[in-house]
Order: C-alpha cells, then sequence, then structure tokens
C-alpha cells in the first residue's frame, strides 16, 4: 500500500507538476482510501472496486464531510484510479463512474469600490499589528502599501505576490510575470497607484530592508528575508481594521478585484487570464456577485422591490 502511495504522490509532483498542497491534500486522501479498503478486507490497492469507494465516501458522509470535501475526495479517488489503471496497478479504472456529490458554492465576500479605496488610504495599524513583531518604521509602512496596491491593483494570490522576484516586473509595460497554480505563468497589469507605490518601495523601502536573506525577493520582511504569506495575511487584516472595515483577507481582495473589474464592464475571459483560473467556471462565480449586488441595491433603492 505505501508504495503505491509514494508513487501516486511523485506522480502529481513529477509528471503533473502539481502543487506541495495538493499533493499533499490528494495523498491523504487516498491514505483514507486505503485505509478503509483494509478494513473492508482489500490487501493490495489492486483489488479496489467502486463498492469500496462508494462505501468510503458514505462512511465520510456519515462522520460530517462538507459537500465540499466529499467533492474533492472523489476527485482524489478518480484521479488516483486513471493513474493506477495507466501504470497497470488496476485493472480497469474502477473509480471513472463514481460521482461527485454537488458541491454548494457560496458567493465569496467582497469589499465595495468605496471600501477597497478606504483600505488603501488605511492609517498604519501600529507596531506589532501589521508586521511580525519588528518595529513599524518608514520601509515597512512602504513594504504594507506596496503589498496592498499589489493584491488589489492585480487580484493575483498573496502565495503569488510573496512570491515575485524584483525581475518579475516589467515597469515599461506596468505588468508583473506571476507563477501560479500548477508551475502556469501569466502576465498580469498594474495601474499608476501600484506603480507608485512599488516606486517607492523599490527606491526608498527595500533597500532599508535588505540584507544577506533579501535575494532576489520582491517584498521582505521586517529582518530582511522573503515575506512570508503569514504576514501578509496580518498586514491586511491589520490595515482593514484601522479602516472601520470588516476583517479582510488578501483572498478577499482578489475577490473585490475580479468583481469590480467585471462590474466596470471587463471581459469574463479577460479576468479569467488576469486571475489565473484554468477553468472559466471559476471566474463565472464573480458574475453572480455583480448580480446579487444589483438585486440588493434593487430591493433597497426601488420602491416596487
Amino acid at each position: 500500500m505505501r508504495e503505491a502511495v509514494d508513487a501516486f504522490a511523485e506522480h502529481l509532483a513529477r509528471v503533473r507538476n502539481r502543487s506541495a498542497h495538493t499533493v499533499r491534500a490528494y495523498v491523504t486522501d487516498l491514505v483514507s482510501l486505503l485505509d478503509h479498503a483494509v478494513r473492508m478486507g482489500c490487501a493490495d490497492p489492486s483489488e479496489l472496486d467502486l463498492t469500496v469507494l462508494r462505501s468510503w465516501l458514505a462512511k465520510q458522509r456519515t462522520m460530517g464531510a462538507a459537500r465540499t470535501s466529499l467533492a474533492r475526495r472523489a476527485a482524489s479517488a478518480r484521479t488516483f484510479s486513471a493513474w493506477a489503471h495507466r501504470a497497470g496497478r488496476l485493472t480497469a479504472d474502477v473509480a471513472a463512474p463514481l460521482a461527485s456529490p454537488r458541491a454548494h458554492r457560496e458567493l465569496p465576500t467582497v469589499l465595495r469600490a468605496d471600501q477597497a479605496a478606504a483600505l488603501m488610504d488605511a492609517p498604519h495599524p501600529g507596531a506589532g499589528r501589521a508586521d511580525d513583531g519588528a518595529g513599524t518604521d518608514d520601509a515597512v509602512l512602504l513594504r504594507d502599501r506596496m503589498l496592498l496596491e499589489l493584491l488589489y491593483g492585480t487580484g493575483v494570490r498573496i502565495s503569488e505576490a510573496c512570491g515575485l522576484d524584483v525581475s518579475d516586473v516589467d515597469h515599461a509595460r506596468r505588468v508583473v510575470r506571476v507563477l501560479g497554480k500548477g508551475g502556469r505563468e501569466r502576465a498580469v497589469p498594474y495601474g499608476v497607484p501600484a506603480q507608485r507605490a512599488l516606486d517607492a518601495w523599490l527606491s526608498r523601502g527595500r533597500p532599508a530592508l535588505a540584507g544577506p536573506a533579501s535575494g532576489a525577493a520582491l517584498l521582505l520582511g521586517a529582518r530582511g528575508g522573503r515575506l512570508n504569506p503569514t504576514t501578509g495575511r496580518r498586514v491586511v487584516a491589520g490595515y482593514a481594521e484601522a479602516a472601520g472595515l470588516p476583517r479582510t483577507t488578501p483572498h478577499e481582495l482578489r475577490h473585490s478585484a475580479a468583481t469590480h473589474l467585471l462590474e466596470g464592464g471587463a471581459d469574463l475571459r479577460a479576468v479569467q487570464e488576469l486571475l489565473g483560473h484554468s477553468s472559466l467556471a471559476s471566474t463565472q462565480i464573480y458574475t453572480h456577485v455583480s448580480v446579487e449586488r444589483l438585486r440588493a441595491a434593487y430591493r433597497q433603492a426601488h420602491p416596487r422591490a
């Protein structure tokens, strides 16, 4: 069993080029599945069948797993089954007929445009609240402004922002080169406010924080190393609180950027490209957000609503 798990993990990482997070999630699901299979009398992965798979998902459901978790676990089982069949470990792709529970997708939380503007202009929340424990200084302030403008101005993920190098910025075209999920690279434009924040950070902020551990990293922590995503999340949360906004995460800034683009007339395919979504279905959720906001405004303002 262990050898099959290790081989599958290597396939996901090296052949499918999945992220470490995705590999970890799929392997965790597979270990759970194989453990259940052993309890049902299977001595080897080759003995898996559809009955075992359905029994495993049913058990997960009785234990309270959410529909989204069940959908992912079914996807993990199908991915493993297809790989094992191609590799000769299964005589048939036994999970191919396995249906996924239809996941209920909640609409993402987004800021209004005026709230996003307030966040960009928020006062510094104070030492130790928005950074990683080091004192507040001008360099950290410039870094924070750069991070906020970058996240909202481009819609990149916090991990993508923290992974940027100085060389990834094309100043002439006002574009950043982003390495997204699955190793997919994309070019994302940014606006004039982000350019101003970037110029200030590179000319005055980054040199003050840079040290031996900085390397080529664009965004730095207070100790000179590459900015950690956890610290980035604290920065966003701290500034949102200082602006009097609800608790806000970098991913909610990403949601907000996408929604505001669509509300401003951007093409759905263009937004898909900017966000780095492999499927248009992932981007379409923002059209529902826009419609719901329109409905809310109608109910509030129209006398016959």
